[in-house]
């Protein structure tokens, strides 16, 4: 049996995730109040930030959003950044993405994530809008550290999720695990570096 080659881990996100603490402490705030954050209002969205006992676990890395999914005997679980309510009294997924880009976009990774969170709530008996949100952070790089600070702008993209494949993602990945290795693909970079070394 082939050993596999683990691969590079990512840069660690300390900026990213002071970015996300920094959110959700806004937010909230209005969660309490039952108000709506500026960035709602200025977007035109209407939504208010969801209060439930569960918020604090489905945010949680550790705990996130579960659901046994019984046919593969597996636990799925994934932790959201925000969740919103709208007036149909639907919950809205809302993903924080920092960015340092010039130019923000929403890849097709994101798109998955968010769609998979969808997928959790709706398992939970939860009614789901198809209409999620990312909300960017980008860094303004104009203003450069004025007095010490660094500033970011605030970007808010409506994405309507397609949950209609995750289910058939969910099977197969059982089947990877019982021993159906699918093929690679030959523009995987990992690949082409593991045939290398053999």
């Amino acid at each position: 049996m082939k050993k596999g080659i683990k691969r590079p881990p990512p840069a660690p996100y300390t900026i990213n995730s002071a970015v996300d603490v920094l959110l959700k402490q806004e937010f909230d705030a209005h969660r309490e109040k039952g108000t709506a954050h500026y960035l709602i209002k200025k977007y035109n969205i209407e939504a208010i930030p969801y209060k439930c006992e569960q918020i604090n676990a489905w945010r949680n890395n550790f705990t996130g959003i579960q659901f046994e999914h019984k046919p593969t005997d597996f636990l799925v679980f994934g932790a959201v950044d925000d969740i919103w309510v709208n007036p149909k009294n639907e919950l809205l997924v809302v993903d924080y993405k920092a960015t340092g880009a010039n130019e923000y976009k929403i890849y097709d990774s994101y798109k998955r994530q968010l769609e998979i969170y969808q997928w959790l709530l709706l398992q939970n008996k939860y009614k789901v809008s198809k209409t999620g949100y990312f909300l960017f952070a980008k860094v303004n790089k104009n203003n450069g550290f004025a007095e010490g600070k660094l500033s970011f702008d605030l970007y808010i993209e409506s994405y309507e999720g397609d949950t209609s494949w995750v289910e058939t993602a969910i099977i197969n990945a059982r089947k990877t695990i019982d021993g159906a290795i699918p093929q690679h693909s030959p523009d995987c970079l990992y690949c082409q570096f593991t045939q290398k070394q053999e």
